[in-house]
């Protein structure tokens, strides 16, 4: 015979209650896609430094890959039709930038030859000033907390 059995068992439907209540609570409920706001500026421009589709995977290493070019190399101007071309030109870049390939198949080529200058603050968030309604959109939803503003200054919100 179960010495305590009641008390027994009713703690294990209350533990298991508890660990099934958090599955329970969000069924059914799928959460609401983030939808990054624009701002007038970037619609206007139309294009940003690379696809919208690379953007939206692999802004943060770009970023990285641009902090290194401009701390350690010095080299502080980025041309995304330049190396489209150059990775044509050249197979064994593929390897290399694999990155810039978005379907693993086809290049993707800027529709201008538009040089950027590599900077988060002055590049990237001249054109996406509105850091709550685009960049914070979708790292809330990731559950993503980068560390840009470590060192960089937040855009202040209008």
């Amino acid at each position: 015979m179960l010495y305590d059995g009641a008390k027994i068992l009713t703690g294990l439907i209350i533990g298991v209650l508890f660990f099934i209540f958090p599955f329970l609570y969000d069924a059914g409920k799928p959460y609401k896609k983030p939808e990054p706001k624009l701002t007038e500026k970037a619609k206007k421009a139309g294009e940003c430094v690379l696809s919208k589709q690379f953007m939206r995977t692999w802004h943060m290493q770009l970023l990285d890959e641009w902090r290194n070019d401009v701390v350690r190399k010095g080299i502080h101007y980025y041309r995304p039709r330049e190396i489209a071309r150059e990775m044509k030109l050249d197979k064994r870049l593929f390897d290399q930038l694999r990155h810039y390939i978005s379907d693993g198949t086809r290049i993707y080529v800027p529709k201008s030859d538009k040089v950027y200058y590599m900077s988060l603050q002055n590049t990237c968030l001249d054109c996406h000033s509105n850091k709550k309604e685009f960049c914070d959109q979708c790292h809330n939803y990731l559950g993503v907390h980068p560390y840009c503003w470590n060192c960089h200054i937040a855009p202040e919100e209008k």
